[in-house]
């Protein structure tokens, strides 16, 4: 690991531990030469899984298609950026249970909007009306009626 100041290659690992969210390992360490202390993060990679498209195309799994989809549904939302990092963790975390060496771009979709729902219900209805190609108000009235009464049936069960 190169040092962010000096770029001297040797550093040692002073602390680790687990992210919030517990797919990945937070290190802190110290640079040997400048003493200058930083922090690293590993995190879980998706290898080897392919996704098939909607037109039968495959294509090799990117988290950044997932990351900018989110993006684009959260934009002016409010959310912090551990939040996020911790949103795409759940999704590749569902992703990985599936244990499938390929998935289709629809069941990546509903596994996003499965969590995007429950992280923020406009940044879902805008993710939605894309992945779902609402055609019109009435599409989208009655994804939001659906969103509604999910959230009424939660609420009773508490």
């Amino acid at each position: 690991m190169l040092c962010p100041v000096c770029s001297h290659r040797d550093t040692k690992v002073i602390d680790s531990r687990l992210t919030l969210d517990r797919a990945g390992i937070r290190r802190r360490r110290q640079c040997l030469k400048c003493n200058f202390r930083f922090s690293t993060v590993e995190q879980i990679e998706i290898l080897d899984l392919t996704v098939v498209k909607r037109d039968g195309t495959k294509q090799p799994y990117n988290r950044d298609k997932i990351i900018q989809g989110l993006r684009k549904a959260l934009e002016k939302r409010s959310y912090t950026e551990e939040s996020f990092i911790n949103l795409v963790s759940r999704i590749e975390r569902d992703i990985q249970k599936t244990k499938k060496n390929e998935l289709t771009s629809n069941q990546i979709g509903e596994i996003v909007m499965r969590k995007l729902e429950s992280f923020d219900q406009v940044g879902y209805i805008r993710y939605a009306s894309v992945y779902r190609d609402f055609r019109d108000v009435g599409s989208f009235q009655r994804e939001v009626k659906n969103i509604m009464s999910r959230r009424h049936k939660r609420r009773k069960k508490k």
